[in-house]
């Protein structure tokens, strides 16, 4: 069996109305390696996450919670960050040069291409935030 969620463990930072604001550490996979300190690759950065919860009074701040998010929310966002840019980037720069003799105008005039793409992502940034919400659990202690 599969585990289809993506745990960290989180701080609430804030609390306003149903909004939480929750702070996760975002480590690299050798950042919990014991030679770390010898390394220059191992590296964490703090996340502050959005999230809306309907039970967001019953929290305080400061407080240790779970936050949890599906994993099909992940592959998601790095088709439509990466996945789909690259195949437009990529079908757009052949039929570009099939029709314009000069490399760097079709090159550049693909790199345009990207423009409108993420210009129509910036516009359902509303959609998109309800599609990628994540929730929150209570740890006991």
């Amino acid at each position: 069996m599969t585990n289809n969620t993506i745990k960290h463990l989180g701080i609430v930072e804030n609390i306003q109305g149903s909004h939480l604001s929750v702070r996760i550490v975002q480590t690299s996979a050798c950042a919990a390696c014991s030679a770390k300190g010898h390394c220059s690759s191992a590296d964490s950065k703090d996340k502050i996450i959005d999230i809306i919860d309907t039970a967001a009074s019953s929290y305080q701040v400061g407080e240790k919670v779970m936050v949890v998010g599906e994993t099909s929310m992940g592959m998601m966002a790095v088709v439509l960050a990466f996945v789909l840019p690259f195949v437009l980037l990529i079908f757009s720069l052949f039929l570009l040069m099939a029709w314009i003799e000069n490399e760097l105008y079709a090159a550049l005039l693909s790199l345009a291409v990207l423009i409108p793409y993420y210009f129509v992502l910036w516009l359902n940034k509303t959609q998109l935030k309800q599609q990628f919400s994540f929730t929150i659990k209570p740890i006991n202690n």
